[in-house]
This record gives structure tokens, sequence and C-alpha cells, in this order.
């Protein structure tokens, strides 16, 4: 266990709401990779690309219940980073703060050039001014007390999950021929080199690809320790969340493949609005537009907010600056939403000035820590069960079935993708740079750590 004493988080006036839980929850994993990037999913993969979304789903389920039931026997820590620093010690939580905050800073890059490419179809301006707007504006946002993050979240979550519930309706609708002119379910779905069509390593060499579409959940934890009743809302969230999304991606996504054959899905572009269009519904392409610019707003929103907040933990337990730790009088950690800000914007721009270099780089180097993360958070679960187990408190706080089974096969899944990944050439180099950052990471704690000793 970590010799660091954590402290509590304390309930504010300004902190989130119980509905601000559910929906950065729920519309925290839809985002733009569900409404384009699966394109490039389903065009690797096929129809199988349903079962890659129920395995990371699976996935997702069983993560979110194992963290529930850390926060839960333990409420008041923070973030998972913090469970993991108490399973493992200070160097694997130094580790795993460093790589969720890398990961997201990537991600929040990223997000701000997609967003400022969708807003040049409206504004007349170059791409690196959108970009930076865009991060400015989020971090503004961020800037106010965590109430004000909250519901922005809501209304642009609720976008997204409006959008998708109003499209799996639609579908379900025309695949049962109520409106159009009908589709062969099943001629679209297996006359097209059937179930796997690019073979079964495909598929598990693109699930990294499906989990960043589906990535995001574990937010919900963290923003549940700055609302009124944060054991609570955790256990609220992690007990039905997994299986939700699940829900979501899968109906979606199943959707499309009946109404179009998967062959048709070109990737980069929207299968959404090809299904769309498909079907007849009138202004596809501007409806999706509006839905994707939501989940981009939305999830450049969520990455301020969690890189602020790790960033902020890892400067509490020693592991950062000790200046990040500054907050405003309405408790937004302001230092570190400006450094979280400037990284993204310095990783926007590498996407503008070096985008087969650098930026290629930092996606290689970021595609599979979130992988290694859910690893740790299982094998983090074994290491805290066991000692409830010892202390005799396992069955008041954990309940997830056939322990510690369920844990090995996370962790071997992770293993398996990581392998596949390997043996798939355009995605060996993920794997590869993504564990050589975290061993570079853990490198640099071990060094930190020898020298805070010493000092």
């Amino acid at each position: 266990m970590s010799e660091r004493n954590s402290t509590s988080a304390v309930p504010s006036p300004s902190g989130l709401r119980n509905r601000h839980i559910a929906m950065i929850a729920l519309g925290g994993t839809i985002g733009a990779g569900l409404f384009v990037g699966s394109s490039a999913a389903i065009a690797a993969t096929g129809p199988a690309i349903l079962l890659g979304f129920l395995l990371v789903g699976l996935l997702i389920i069983m993560i979110m219940r194992m963290l529930g039931e850390m926060v839960v026997a333990d409420p008041g820590r923070g973030s998972f980073v913090e469970y993991i620093r108490a399973a493992h010690g200070d160097r694997i939580g130094f580790t795993s703060g460093w790589l969720y905050w890398f990961f997201w800073v990537v991600v929040l890059g990223s997000e701000a050039i997609a967003g400022a490419l969708l807003l040049q179809d409206w504004i007349n301006a170059p791409a690196w001014v959108l970009a930076v707007g865009l991060v400015v504006a989020m971090k503004i946002v961020n800037f106010f007390a965590p109430r004000i993050f909250g519901e922005c979240e809501f209304w642009l979550s609720s976008i997204k999950v409006f959008t998708i519930v109003a499209f799996v309706v639609l579908g379900i609708l025309y695949v049962l021929h109520v409106f159009g002119p009908g589709v062969p379910v099943a001629q679209n779905v297996l006359h097209h080199g059937g179930i796997f069509p690019h073979g079964v390593i495909a598929l598990l060499s693109i699930i990294p690809t499906i989990l960043f579409t589906m990535m995001g959940s574990e937010i919900a934890t963290v923003a549940a320790a700055e609302s009124s009743e944060p054991g609570k809302n955790v256990a609220r969230v992690t007990r039905s969340l997994g299986v939700r999304i699940t829900l979501f991606y899968v109906a979606a996504v199943g959707l499309i493949l009946m109404i179009l054959p998967w062959t048709a899905i070109v990737p980069g572009k929207s299968p959404f609005v090809a299904a769309m269009v498909a079907m007849g519904i009138p202004g596809a392409a501007f409806i999706m537009r509006i839905a994707v610019l939501s989940a981009v707003l939305s999830c450049l929103n969520s990455s301020m907010y969690i890189t602020s907040r790790i960033l902020t933990e890892l400067a509490d337990q020693g592991d950062a600056p000790a200046f990040l730790t500054r907050a405003s009088v309405n408790e937004a950690p302001r230092m570190a939403i400006t450094v979280s800000s400037v990284a993204g914007m310095l990783v926007a721009f590498s996407s503008i000035l070096a985008p087969q270099t650098i930026f290629a780089f930092l996606l290689s180097c970021s595609g599979g820590l979130i992988l290694l993360i859910y690893c740790l958070i299982a094998t983090s679960y074994i290491v805290v069960r066991n000692a409830a187990r010892r202390a005799g408190t396992e069955k008041a706080d954990f309940s997830l079935p056939f322990f510690p089974l369920c844990n090995y096969i996370t962790i071997g899944g992770v293993v398996l993708v990581f392998l596949a990944m390997l043996a798939n050439p355009s995605e060996r180099m993920t794997a590869l740079a993504s564990l050589g950052t975290a061993v570079v990471c853990y490198g640099l704690a071990t060094i930190f750590s020898r020298k805070s000793v010493t000092a």
C-alpha cells in the first residue's frame, strides 16, 4: 500500500449534481469516434465489428464494476489512479497517473483539430486559429465552478444521446419495413465475405480502436468525487453504465450493418450519414454534423476536466510541481487547467505542422495506454479485495462474481490484444510505442522516487 495519505473530497455547493453525473457517465463515452471513427473499424473487420463492440463492452462492464466496488469500499480517495497507488505503491501510481494524463492530452489536441476542421464548414479561418479558440473556450468553461462544467457537459451529452436514440428508433422502423422500400438484412450482413471477412486477427488488432470510441466511462468516477454524494453516485454509475454503453453501440452499429452492406462504408466518413441517406432521412449530413460537433466539444470539455484533475492529484501526491495544486475560490484547479490546455494546443499544432512525424508518434505512444490502465485497475482490484478478505470486510463491499477469475480473464484479454497488435503490421508500432512509453514513465518514477528518498 502507498505510504502517502489521501484526503477525502469535500462536497460543495459548486460541485456536480446527480443529473450531471448521470449524463457525463452515459454521454461521455459517445463521441466522434462512434459517429465517424467507427467507419474505419467497420471497414477493417466487417460484420465482426459487432463482436468487437461486445468484447470491449464486456471489458468496460468488468472494469467499471471493479472500480465501483473499490470506491464504495474506500470512498474519498479521489480518482481511480489513487486506488491503483494504494494497491501497487507510489511508483505505479506515478506511472498510471502520468500515462493517463498523457493519453487525454493527446485526445484533447486531436479533438481540437477535429473540431476546427468541422467549424471550417461555417467559419473561414485557419485550422490552427479555430483549434486554439476551441481550447481556450473549454479552458474558460473549466475555469468556473465544477457545476458549470457539469451543466455544459449535460447539454452537449444530451444532444449526442438524443441523436443515437432517434437513429436507433428510425433504424428499427426501417429494418421492420414500417417505412421505406425495405432492406435485405441477411444479404447485407452475410453475403459480403461472411462474418469475418478479414479474419479473427484483424478483429483482435482493431480492439484498441474500438476501445478508443467507447472510452471515457471512468471519467464519471472522477466527476462523482466532486458531487454531494460521491459513494452513492459512483455505485449508481458503475452498476449499469457498461451495459448501457454496450447496448447503445451494438444497437447503432448493428442497424448500420443491416441497412447497408459493410463494403459500402467509407473509412473517414460517417456511417450514420450513409445509413440515414439510405433511409431517406432529409438533412442527414447536417444533422450528423451538429451531432459530431457536439461530440467533439463534449470530448474537449471532458478532456480538459480529466487532465486538470489528474494533474492536480499528481501534484497533491508530490508527483508533479506543487504549484499545480492552486485552485480558485470556486475550487477549479486553474493552474492545472492552464498547463493541460497548453499541452493540448502543442499536440494540436503538431498535427498541423508535423502530422506524419511528431503527431503520428504521439498517437502511437498513447494508442494502447488505456489498455494498460485498465489492466492496472484489474490487478488493483485483486490486491484491494484480498486485503478486504484478510480484514474480514470482503462480503460487505465486494460482490464481483468468480473472483479472481474475472480479473485474470480481463488481464489475459489485454495481453491477447497486444499480441494481436504485434502480429498486425499496421498496429505493431502502436503496441511497441505504448509499451515503450509505459516503461519510460516507470523509469522516471523510479528516478524520481530515489531523488525524493535522498533529498
